[in-house]
């Protein structure tokens, strides 16, 4: 599929948010869905886990294969290509749950789902970047995370919410494999939305860039080492790639233990939230809740500029943690009360994910190989939440959910730290000075 180029004067608000909701939709697929799924057929926790984790692998190595994306093509031409694959491959995935080997061709398939996110990803970024002056990029972050990050809820809130609802009516019903009749149907959709969303960016999107075509593998072999090499010798790259590793330490340990700490039983220290519940307290005021944070995020960075606005935005990311401690420590039973308070924690994660991206964006990723280098700092950023999350679970159980939410709390220091001294190009103003991106 070859798209036509659009005009570039295309509003990004007639995109970004599209674009972003498509690229979150496959990672939910593999990281989220595809657990619960096979945690509703049997698999058990220590295999389950062990599969995900390796796929999610995938979104960290993609540095490897990105300057690839620098060398063809159009930067509009792969989003296109990889939503639309993936979207066949989720069907296909759908159709291959009835089959008697369905664990094999399954985890088959995830990889060929996770191949095309992780390198969608990196096209969209460069588009994103390429398209965009910085004002732009700071105002439009929020859309940016806010949208990618509603197809969790959509996900989580969504369609695993409406897996449970199948599976109970094909119960009900008597019908055969209920589990995997109401999986078909979910995967199916979701495969069928990623197409969709594929033929209105094939008409909505910008090029993100002239059309490249490299020659030989001699061009190709000199061209991903430039890549590499000036990547490394950008002023300060070092100390950004650390402080980009930290940012989320504390939020990549809550992302795997919140949910857990929600739906434990009260025996256990947890809030012992059933599967609805938890599901609709996530898609319903939670989603909001990050969006707003996400929107709002994005519009106090693009006023005040990245260097004034960091600290700020790492505070608000790290300070509604202290909402999971008083859960843990209170276990209310209102309903009313753990949504404000979850809300109030999505509201902090959406504004504070914004700083991250921006710096990605306006610190490591101008220049000759723009796409490429987002997405070296874009996998730092994800191992920055792989290690830690690896550990969560430990830390954890043994530290108990009250002491783990204030242990999340510490690990939040070293970056409130770093924010405050670590010197950004960037001027005071959204709009400041940038090394220019090369067409």
């Amino acid at each position: 599929m070859s798209p036509k180029a659009s005009p570039s004067r295309t509003h990004p608000a007639a995109w970004v948010p599209t674009l972003y909701f498509a690229e979150g939709l496959p990672f939910y697929a593999v990281n989220l869905m595809a657990l619960t799924f096979y945690q509703r057929m049997g698999v058990d926790n220590a295999t389950n886990t062990m599969v995900i984790s390796n796929l999610g692998w995938l979104w960290t190595l993609k540095p490897l294969w990105s300057p690839l994306l620098e060398m063809f093509k159009t930067k509009k031409y792969f989003v296109v290509l990889f939503q639309f694959i993936g979207g066949l491959a989720l069907t296909a995935l759908a159709l291959s749950l009835p089959l008697a080997c369905y664990f094999r061709y399954s985890i088959a398939l995830l990889l060929v789902i996770g191949f095309c996110s992780s390198s969608h990803d990196i096209a969209a970024d460069g588009l994103y970047i390429a398209s965009l002056t910085p004002k732009q990029q700071a105002a439009y972050t929020g859309w940016q995370g806010g949208f990618y990050n509603v197809a969790r809820f959509f996900s989580l809130g969504g369609l695993i919410f409406l897996a449970g609802y199948l599976t109970d009516r094909y119960t009900a019903a008597h019908a055969s494999q209920p589990i995997v009749r109401a999986w078909m149907t979910i995967f199916a959709s979701l495969g069928a939305l990623l197409i969709g969303l594929s033929l209105y960016h094939w008409r909505m999107l910008p090029s993100g860039g002239e059309e490249r075509s490299s020659q030989g593998v001699r061009q190709m072999a000199a061209t991903f080492w430039d890549v590499l090499d000036s990547f490394f010798r950008k002023p300060r790259i070092l100390l950004l790639m650390v402080f980009i590793f930290l940012y989320r330490a504390g939020e990549g340990q809550v992302a795997k233990v919140g949910p857990l700490f929600l739906q434990a039983p009260r025996s256990l220290g947890g809030l012992g939230l059933s599967m609805q519940e938890f599901g609709s307290i996530y898609g319903g005021f939670g989603s909001g809740a990050f969006i707003l944070g996400s929107v709002l995020g994005g519009y106090f960075t693009a006023k005040l500029g990245l260097r004034r606005a960091l600290l700020p935005l790492l505070c608000v990311l790290n300070l509604p943690m202290l909402a999971y401690y008083y859960l843990s420590a209170a276990l209310p039973v209102n309903p009313a009360l753990i949504t404000a308070a979850l809300s109030v924690e999505m509201f902090g994660y959406g504004f504070g994910f914004v700083g991250v991206i921006l710096l990605m964006m306006q610190e490591i990723a101008p220049g000759k190989y723009q796409t490429a280098h987002y997405a070296f700092a874009n996998s730092l950023m994800n191992l920055g939440l792989i290690l830690p999350g690896s550990v969560s679970g430990v830390i954890q159980m043994k530290l108990g959910y009250r002491n783990f939410f204030l242990w999340v709390l510490l690990c939040a220091i070293p970056s409130l730290v770093m924010a405050r001294f670590i010197p950004l190009r960037g001027g005071s103003a959204a709009g400041g000075t940038a090394e220019p991106a090369a067409a």
